[in-house]
């Protein structure tokens, strides 16, 4: 069995965080343009966006609002994007 462990992890400290950002009084957690790093990975500010997703249905410069956040489960972007979205739409368009 594999034990892997984050620095500066803490789940309660995410939690809290994730929660005061999906607060019911914001439409959602960010608006921003999509943009593609060196090492092929889709973002949009600090957020890493789901590859597949993002490549079946964006492109590099789109606006969109992301709607919630996980914490990033790769150990390979977690340091440069400690947070992950798949949860995220056009911003001129409607959910």
């Amino acid at each position: 069995m594999a034990v892997f462990l984050l620095n500066n992890y803490n789940p309660i400290r995410t939690f809290e965080k994730n929660k005061q950002i999906m607060s019911k009084d914001k439409k959602g957690v960010h608006t921003g343009i999509i943009e593609k790093d060196a090492d092929g990975n889709y973002f949009c500010g600090e957020y890493l966006l789901d590859y597949q997703y993002t490549e079946k249905s964006f492109k590099v410069g789109d606006e969109i609002n992301i709607k919630s956040v996980i914490v990033n489960p790769s150990d390979k972007s977690y340091n440069q994007y400690p947070k992950k979205s798949r949860n995220f739409f056009l911003a001129n368009e409607k959910e």
